[in-house]
């Protein structure tokens, strides 16, 4: 069975049907989306996929977070088809259907933002997720400007390529939205050295004090929007103590804080939602977005906020088309189902204390590893040309990820830099499976260094 098996490559790659499929690929899509993997799925099941070579990966990816529950799920199957034998869409603008409804009343009983009332909206992609809460928490506040940070990614509308920091992935689309500010987000690897944990909160706090000052000064912000963990960025945690301090700076000056978990969601973080561990510490978000592992692979995605801030959103400015579409509910709503019945937060500690264990000790072992971090099984290992220096090294990334994939593993890079590693690889991977592709991957650091 495909979701039990392990990496195996039995032709070159691309191979001969698979380079056919990727010529026709060249020729009918535009070059500027990008693929540069040699390799076609024909089929998907757990954590493993097969080409249309019969060549058979174990997929570290997942879709960059798609898959948490795994390829092919037969209970979501499933659910789909059973929705799919009464109607496929319904607009909630011109006719009520009740998937939306019930994924709605889940999300609001298991999203850990502030209110004891909780209303939730549906929506394509995390960028319509993150784009809609802006406008959520501008209507709320009444206020013109938001702060993101370095680091982020938020999507690729205008508005969320605007709050995207690294603007390779905007050239050429300018002017952007007026009124987004950016901060310095805490990237403890680079801090300043010599900082103790107090001090470098304070410095980072600092830096988001002189946007205030230098930019768009608080009774101007209506929302302050960051990733619990980055994602391109680099798989970069925010530290605890420092979102404790900025929401005190929302709470004190009236601004919304919105989470960004559009890849941490959905048992990644060793919870169901990163801002979970927020909430523990007393600093829960106002709103959050989420996406990605929501639906299992359909497109979904989420903001949920107070009944109180979402009553008071202007009517008109917020909804679509295919938002919550009745096909990607039904999906939601058994993924949901599954992750809580199997306790898919508790998969992604187990994997997590597995893989620390392991690349802690490549760390020690290759001196291309400056730094080993992220939380629950969204773990990203940074490259340097020296520990010394830190100067990040993207081409050994790219000899990593390439040796890899010939090997039937498939790693991505991350980082501002191309310099990080990322790991997202199903919830669902089975005990040997992780185990060989850890093997396939400290096999790939050592033929590249």
């Amino acid at each position: 069975m495909l979701r039990n098996a392990l990496p195996k490559i039995t032709t070159s790659l691309p191979g001969p049907k698979a380079t056919e499929i990727i010529k026709r690929r060249d020729e009918n899509m535009p070059g500027a989306i990008k693929c540069g993997y040699p390799c076609v799925i024909k089929r998907g099941e757990g954590a493993m996929f097969e080409d249309v070579d019969g060549n058979i990966f174990l997929d570290w990816i997942g879709g960059v977070g798609v898959l948490n529950i795994g390829y092919s799920r037969p209970e979501v199957i499933e659910a789909v088809k059973e929705q799919a034998d009464n109607y496929f869409h319904a607009m909630m603008n011109i006719v009520t259907h009740e998937p939306y409804i019930k994924m709605a009343e889940k999300m609001n009983e298991i999203v850990p933002v502030r209110g004891n009332k909780k209303k939730t909206m549906f929506a394509n992609s995390g960028a319509e997720a993150n784009e809609n809460a802006v406008k959520i928490a501008k209507s709320y506040t009444g206020r013109p400007n938001i702060i993101v940070f370095s680091g982020a990614f938020h999507g690729r509308t205008a508005m969320t390529m605007a709050m995207t920091a690294n603007k390779a992935y905007a050239i050429g689309m300018g002017p952007f939205p007026d009124g987004v500010y950016r901060a310095e987000f805490p990237y403890c690897y680079r801090a300043p050295e010599g900082l103790s944990e107090e001090k470098l909160v304070d410095y980072y706090i600092e830096k988001l004090e002189t946007v205030f000052t230098e930019a768009s000064p608080k009774n101007s912000t209506a929302a302050i929007v960051f990733e619990p963990v980055q994602g391109e960025g680099g798989f970069i945690p925010a530290p605890v103590e420092w979102v404790k301090a900025v929401r005190k700076i929302c709470d004190d000056n009236g601004i919304m804080m919105i989470t960004d978990e559009v890849q941490t969601g959905w048992g990644r973080s060793g919870r169901m939602f990163a801002s979970e561990y927020f909430k523990e510490a007393g600093c829960a978000p106002d709103i959050m977005t989420t996406a990605k592992s929501i639906a299992g692979g359909l497109p979904l995605s989420a903001v949920t906020a107070s009944a109180e801030i979402m009553d008071n959103v202007t009517s008109g400015t917020i909804g679509g088309t295919y938002c919550g579409n009745a096909l990607a509910c039904a999906a939601a709503l058994k993924v949901v189902e599954i992750m809580e019945k199997e306790d898919y937060p508790a998969k992604a500690r187990k994997i997590s204390d597995k893989c620390f264990e392991k690349m802690n000790k490549w760390a020690e072992k290759y001196p291309v590893i400056g730094d080993v971090r992220g939380v629950g099984s969204m773990l990203g290992i940074e490259f340097v040309k020296s520990k010394a220096s830190k100067e990040p090294d993207s081409e050994v990334v790219g000899k990593i990820v390439n040796y890899a994939t010939n090997k039937g593993l498939l790693l991505e890079a991350a980082g501002t830099k191309g310099n990080v590693i990322r790991f997202l690889c199903p919830l669902c991977v089975t005990d040997e499976q992780l185990e060989k592709g850890l093997e396939i991957f400290e096999e790939a650091i050592a033929a590249a260094v």
